[in-house]
Formats: C-alpha cells, sequence, structure tokens
C-alpha cells in the first residue's frame, strides 16, 4: 500500500494536510443515534477506506460531513472549509457518489453528465469519454432503461469527470460486474498518484483492501479506530486445520489461548489461531497423534469481522 505507517484516530495534527477533518461530529435522530463523537482525519494524497456493516453509521457520517443533513454537534472542514458555512465551495470541488444514486430516468446518460458539467462550470468531455470508454457505458441510451449497474457507471463518470480534488464515495462499485469494479480500482489509483484525495466508503473490507492506504471502521455510530491496511493485516488469525488418528473434541482446544471458532467433525479439526503455536501444538497432541496440519492467514475481511466482533466483546 501507498502508506503502511500505523496511525491511531486523529493522528494527523493540525488542519494543514487534512482534506477531512471533523472533531466531535455527532447526528441524532431524535433519540436514536446516527453518529456520535466521530473525530477523524484524513490526509490529503490518500485512499482512505471507511468500514463497517450495514447500519454502521457509514451513510450518516457522509450525509453530515456533506452538510444534506444537519449535525446535531461538533465540527467538520473538507479541504480546509468548513462544511456547513462553505457547503457551496465545497461542491465545486469535490466528486461525489450517494449509496443512493438516484438519477433523471428520462435523461440520457450523456444528457445527465451535461447537466453535471453545466453545474460545475464545464469539463474536458473528451475525458468524459475517455471515463465511459473504460467503463464500457453507453451514454446514448436513457437512465431509466439502464441497469443499475450501468446507471451506476453513470454515477462513477460524474463523480470523476472534473477531476476533483476530493473524491467521496458512499458504496460506489454497487452493481458493476468484477471486469469494471477493477476499471474502477486504476482510476482510484490514477487520483491518488495525482496527489488528488478519495473517501471510499464500504461493508466490504475486500473491496477497500486493494487501493486504501488507511481504513477507519465503525461500529453503532461510533468510530472505533483508524489504521494502515498492513496494521488491520497484522491483527491477522490464522487458519489452522488438524488431521489428527483418533475422534477429537472440542474441548482439546478450546482452553488454548487464542483459539477461537474450534470446528470437529471426527478426526478432522479446523479454527482461527492468534496465540502461541506451540501451545496449540500441545494441546493437540496431549491425546493425539497428528497425522497433518495445515495453516494459512486468514483473509482481510475475516480479519476485519474478526476486529469488528472483539470490539463489541470488549466493550
Amino acid at each position: 500500500m501507498a502508506m503502511a505507517m500505523q496511525a491511531e484516530v486523529g493522528a494527523v495534527n493540525g488542519a494543514e494536510g487534512a482534506a477531512i477533518r471533523t472533531r466531535g461530529l455527532t447526528k441524532f435522530y431524535g433519540k436514536n443515534r446516527g453518529i456520535e463523537d466521530v473525530d477523524l482525519d484524513v490526509r490529503e494524497g490518500e485512499v482512505f477506506g471507511f468500514l463497517g456493516p450495514n447500519g454502521a453509521g457509514k451513510t450518516t457520517t457522509i450525509r453530515t460531513l456533506l452538510d444534506e443533513i444537519r449535525a446535531t454537534a461538533g465540527s467538520a472542514t473538507i479541504l480546509g472549509l468548513d462544511t456547513h458555512k462553505e457547503a457551496m465551495a465545497i461542491r465545486r470541488r469535490i466528486g461525489y457518489i450517494p449509496g443512493d444514486l438516484a438519477l433523471y430516468p428520462n435523461l440520457t446518460g450523456r444528457d445527465t453528465l451535461t447537466y453535471f458539467a453545466n453545474m460545475r462550470g464545464g469539463v474536458d468531455w473528451s475525458f468524459v469519454d475517455e471515463l465511459a470508454e473504460r467503463l464500457d457505458s453507453d451514454l446514448s441510451r436513457k437512465v431509466g432503461d439502464l441497469s443499475t449497474g450501468n446507471r451506476q457507471k453513470v454515477g462513477v463518470i460524474q463523480a470523476f469527470m472534473n477531476r476533483p480534488d476530493l473524491l467521496i464515495m458512499d458504496e460506489p462499485t454497487s452493481g458493476l460486474d468484477p471486469l469494471v469494479q477493477r476499471e474502477f480500482q486504476t482510476l482510484v489509483r490514477k487520483v491518488a498518484a495525482e496527489g488528488r484525495t478519495v473517501f471510499l466508503s464500504s461493508h466490504t473490507l475486500s473491496e477497500v483492501q486493494r487501493v486504501a492506504d488507511r481504513v477507519g471502521i465503525i461500529r453503532d455510530g461510533r468510530l472505533i479506530t483508524v489504521e494502515s491496511v498492513a496494521g488491520l493485516r497484522s491483527k491477522a488469525m490464522r487458519r489452522v486445520e488438524f488431521v489428527l488418528d483418533s475422534e477429537a473434541d472440542v474441548s482439546d482446544f478450546q482452553a488454548v489461548a487464542g483459539v477461537r471458532d474450534v470446528v470437529v467433525s471426527g478426526t478432522h479439526v479446523e479454527m482461527s489461531f492468534d496465540g502461541d503455536m506451540g501451545e496449540l501444538l500441545k494441546a493437540a497432541t496431549d491425546e493425539h497423534a497428528v497425522a497433518d496440519i495445515r495453516t494459512s492467514e486468514a483473509g482481510l475481511e475475516e480479519i476485519f469481522l474478526t476486529y469488528y466482533h472483539t470490539e463489541r466483546e470488549a466493550e
């Protein structure tokens, strides 16, 4: 990844260098919490992944940031501008894909992009055509006649087409096929390589890990950590599989520190493990002989879910 250093929440000191900054950002819907006390710094020139399951507060954070809904408390800046007082100036410098993308159904894709281009004072249409070609988007068809994935392509093009200083995207690859997702990732990397910033919200870590420098994890409306993708991977639990010479029992392994999710099927044992392998081998050989052992690093998606679950248990 472009940046391997680990960072804690609010690691950037001072407004300089922060494309997005929030302090105590809070939004309540009546008595129901949307987000609370979100302190976040997104550095200029980085790709920042904003992760959490559906309902965690990702979209509320984005909509509050963009002043689409009014914050209950706290403050936020985008590109050094106050998100409430200078919202219009911010809009001219960002590209945005909402999670609930809605486009005029009777306009063609090109008409839709022309509408957005006029709002932004014009765009380089050769670049728009390049984006359409890369994403395999037919801009001559009416939006209402397009599939969900093809409508999403129009949304992606409108976000990128004015080469914004900051891209804010909420589940941007929803409905896109794998080849188009790969092209989208290439576009994101190019934005970062040019020193511009990407804020990418998703509930799928595998989508973010290919392009992000750092990730923030939100749970139940609270930002619980910000760290590099490498830092998140360092928390990896291994998958361990044993084939034993006799039938095993779950209790043979559950007492070992670091063991989770033990599944026993006769002589075959699987588990997640982040402890001392020597202790695990001792437990395996106390009552059995080991015929075979396999270990593998857990995928980032599993790491994320394990981390999320651990934070919930700790609270």
